[in-house]
């Protein structure tokens, strides 16, 4: 019988735990550290609500860290459950999103968020990235399998995606879009369209969607911000951010800056988490970030080729793609490379629920790692 579906929890043995993939451990605790590091320091420095919201961030850090050994104890074959209940789980808070009262649209821009007891401030929308990613790792198996024809593996697939995605851009919250259709897209490529259909495909974004988002979806200040990258200094009041960002890390200089004055960046503690590291660590800093994220996402695409599970590959690949998208956003509109979003820096920057997440989508990545002692 099918162990994901007996019902039965199996749990690793002693041989299992063995297996643990220190290359992907390794770097997530250090960016972790790197984190608790910087917050500490920019949350002490006049912020309100310190040091009530760093305590906050090392529960969530501990909490994800259990989480994620919880995960990595139970047999892989376990993790199919897993996912179909995240994703109804986060479905299910979705729809309560609009109608729970609760809104914080007037601060961030969007009704993304849910104020749970004990929790508190939850946002749904990131826990639907885990739950659509393993729900579509085991329709993209079931398609290389045959046991679904291509036409009704993707059909299944639309009905999976479209209630979320609906819900999520009418918040609206367009950046957690992008990052669910980029990991469906990496899927996608792994699972073996061909490149014709890839550029097709693209070209229909960049000639219909993205005009027709432009026109009718973006609001008046995130065309502002485009705009401004795209044209520097055509708008210095949509720029602001950015330029504090960059003064903030140009102040960095090779370990930190140690003068006491500091470049005032608004959301330093989280979307321009970034340029705080360099205020604080300087280039070294900064570096390491990049070099262990980047490392970690290279071993995770060394798994997920290397493992024999096709639900497993997807998985990790769709995973993948979902730190892929955090890191490079966040630090690319940091330094004025990409446009300015919400996207926060995994591990690093402050929210519980992104913490938490990050810990459980960690962990989903460790638990398939050990199915197989991969060299």
């Amino acid at each position: 019988m099918d162990k994901a579906g007996s019902g039965v929890v199996k749990l690793r043995g002693r041989d299992g735990l063995k297996t643990v993939d220190y290359y992907l451990v390794v770097p997530i605790l250090t960016m972790t550290i790197i984190g608790l590091y910087v917050l500490q320091k920019v949350l002490s420095k006049g912020y309100a609500a310190y040091p009530g919201n760093y305590y906050r961030q090392i529960v969530a850090t501990v909490a994800g860290i259990i989480a994620a050994l919880i995960l990595c104890v139970l047999d892989s074959h376990f993790m199919k459950i897993i996912g179909r209940a995240i994703y109804a789980v986060s479905l299910l808070l979705l729809i309560l999103v609009p109608i729970d009262g609760y809104s914080l649209k007037v601060t961030w821009g969007a009704d993304s968020w849910l104020n749970l007891p004990v929790i508190g401030n939850f946002q749904p929308s990131e826990l639907a990235k885990i739950g659509l990613v393993m729900v579509a790792a085991d329709i993209f198996e079931k398609m290389t399998n045959k046991e679904y024809t291509i036409l009704k593996g993707f059909g299944i697939m639309a009905l999976v995606y479209a209630p979320p995605m609906l819900l999520i851009l009418t918040q609206p919250d367009f950046g957690t879009a992008m990052v669910i259709v980029f990991t469906f897209v990496c899927m996608l490529f792994v699972w073996g369209v061909r490149y014709r259909y890839f550029l097709l495909a693209f070209s229909t974004f960049v000639v219909i969607i993205v005009p027709a988002v432009w026109m009718f979806y973006l609001e008046p200040y995130q065309k502002n911000r485009i705009l401004s990258l795209v044209f520097q200094g055509s708008d210095p009041r949509s720029e602001y951010n950015l330029m504090q960002s960059k003064y903030a890390i140009m102040s960095g200089g090779l370990t930190g800056n140690h003068t006491g004055i500091l470049t005032s960046v608004p959301v330093k503690e989280s979307d321009f988490i970034f340029a705080a590291i360099s205020e604080h660590m300087g280039f070294i800093g900064t570096t390491a970030v990049i070099v262990l994220a980047f490392f970690f996402l290279g071993r995770c695409l060394y798994v997920a080729a290397k493992i024999p599970s096709k639900t497993a590959s997807y998985t990790i690949t769709g995973l993948t793609g979902y730190f892929a998208f955090h890191f490079i956003e966040n630090m690319g509109m940091a330094v004025g490379l990409l446009p300015i979003t919400g996207i926060p820096l995994p591990f690093i920057s402050l929210g519980g629920t992104a913490m938490l997440i990050n810990y459980l989508a960690f962990g989903i990545i460790l638990n398939y790692s050990m199915s197989r002692n991969i060299s």
